[in-house]
């Protein structure tokens, strides 16, 4: 398939048909038909054929159905599985919450696609640094082996949450959330 027999509308309803939440997406085996003009940008944007996708609606949808194989993304529906690119990780993190839980503090975070990822063993907080810039860019495990960017003032807030503790004889920040210790970063 080539942006040229995909129609837009069409995977929406296919969407939408599959009801609320995601779908069992491990579950569909679809034939690939080929990749789309469709980009997810590192600022958590979508855009179909270079034009952003104005309704949040459509991009929640969409979210719903991102799949991840051998490092690669796609749409994945019942009967189409279609190629696209993310610049960097597929979901955005962009508020965070502190809560009591069975296991004691838990950090849940909300992504601009409204998905509510809980930090713990199985959605582990992971800070990569460029070798360049020495900046951080800090991710969450989000579903089906994608992760997501949390946003810088998110980012912010979890170093003010942070207590510094010693780690090997380095000074490190770190959170705890389902009873899971989580380094930021060293200093």
């Amino acid at each position: 398939m080539t942006d040229n027999n995909f129609d837009l509308a069409q995977a929406s309803k296919t969407i939408e048909k599959a009801g609320e939440g995601v779908p069992p997406l491990e579950k569909w085996n679809p034939e690939f038909c080929g990749d789309i003009d469709m980009r997810i940008a590192r600022d958590g944007r979508w855009f179909y054929m270079g034009t952003p996708i104005g309704r949040p609606a459509m991009v929640k949808l969409f979210s719903k159905v991102l799949w991840h194989e051998q490092g690669k993304y796609f749409l994945k529906t019942p009967v189409e599985k279609v190629g696209i690119q993310v610049d960097d990780a597929p979901f955005l993190l962009v508020s965070v919450d502190q809560q009591e839980g069975e296991y004691g503090p838990e950090l849940v975070f909300t992504s601009t696609t409204d998905d509510q990822v809980i930090a713990g063993k199985s959605h582990p907080i992971v800070v990569e640094v460029c070798p360049n810039t020495q900046e951080p860019s800090p991710y969450i495990d989000v579903r089906f082996g994608m992760r997501g960017l949390i946003n810088r003032p998110v980012f912010y807030q979890l170093v003010e949450l942070a207590e510094e503790k010693e780690i090997n004889g380095r000074s490190v920040l770190t959170l705890e959330s389902q009873g899971e210790t989580f380094e930021l970063g060293s200093f």
